[in-house]
């Protein structure tokens, strides 16, 4: 479910006060953040975060067209393990698919 347009967009003020202050200074060393449910907005552009995946801080540089969505978007949470290798299941199962002992 969608935030109300009345409220606007959720951002943290924390993290929003970590990129003003760094905009000010020209720091331009990543912000380090747990906040992934903040919004990112026009101001954060060409900021890079560490946002946190659950285990460990993934880094993210916002650009233009990530405007709108949410921080948590771009640190995945789950890896990717792959699929299962050919030989593994193509000896249980055989060419026709089916299960052959």
């Amino acid at each position: 479910m969608s935030r109300s347009l009345k409220k606007g967009p959720y951002t943290d003020e924390k993290l929003m006060q970590k990129v003003a202050k760094a905009k000010e200074s020209g720091n331009m060393s990543p912000i380090k953040t747990w906040a992934r449910a903040s919004t990112i907005t026009p101001e954060m552009v060409g900021m890079k975060f560490l946002v946190h995946n659950g285990k460990k801080h993934e880094e993210v540089l916002v650009m233009e067209s990530m405007i709108g969505q949410k921080l948590g978007e771009f640190a995945m949470t789950r890896k990717f393990k792959g699929h299962a290798k050919k030989g593994k299941l193509a000896k249980v199962y055989g060419s026709s698919g089916r299960f052959e002992e």
